[in-house]
């Protein structure tokens, strides 16, 4: 069975991207496990932090409990990432869990040479948002996952999933949704999502 890690960066008990993300994973078969951003509220990095995690590295001592969110995030075979577009980007809170999944020695590692290599079991990363507005160039919360999906994870198969111009006036809510439902259906359908090994 295939692990799903649905990692939860919607903060609004309402979310429209929570909207989407359900479905999603109503669609996708294998065991989901949730990370929820929101109820985990992490610290970000501190220098003492930093120093906790620097001499557990050294040590090799990967089973250490700082590690646990960097070791499900490897061993997922689909990742799913909800996250409204918040400034730009995304809520911090999602940059927070980022930084504690980057981790030489479980997620990826480093060629003689000085080039990430993954360590990542996944092959698909869903990244679904909504915005109130027009993101057209600027969505660059999806662009820095996909950045490090793409130089750390090597996962081959990144995807976004958007409904934008929500809080437009006269914006048919409702159908801007649906639309988006359509193309999530469309591409589990192409890709066959739930085929492939």
């Amino acid at each position: 069975m295939k692990s799903v890690l649905f990692i939860n960066g919607c903060v609004r008990p309402e979310s429209r991207t929570m909207y989407l993300a359900k479905h999603i994973l109503e669609h996708i078969e294998g065991k989901i496990e949730e990370v929820n951003l929101e109820k985990l509220m992490l610290s970000p990095m501190n220098l003492e932090m930093l120093r906790q995690r620097e001499a557990l590295l050294e040590k090799q001592n990967y089973e250490a409990p700082d590690f646990q969110y960097a070791k499900q995030f490897a061993a997922a075979d689909i990742i799913v990432v909800a996250a409204p577009y918040w400034d730009l980007s995304f809520p911090a809170a999602l940059k927070t869990y980022l930084e504690r999944i980057l981790i030489v020695g479980i997620t990826f590692k480093y060629s003689p040479e000085g080039i990430p290599l993954s360590l990542c079991n996944a092959k698909k990363l869903l990244y679904v948002t909504t915005s109130g507005g027009f993101i057209r160039n600027y969505n660059l919360g999806f662009e820095y996952v996909k950045a490090l999906a793409e130089a750390f994870f090597f996962i081959p198969d990144i995807q976004c999933f958007c409904a934008e111009g929500l809080d437009i006036i006269g914006a048919d809510t409702k159908a801007i949704l649906l639309k988006t439902t359509a193309e999530i259906d469309e591409y589990i359908k192409t890709a066959k999502i739930n085929k492939f090994a």
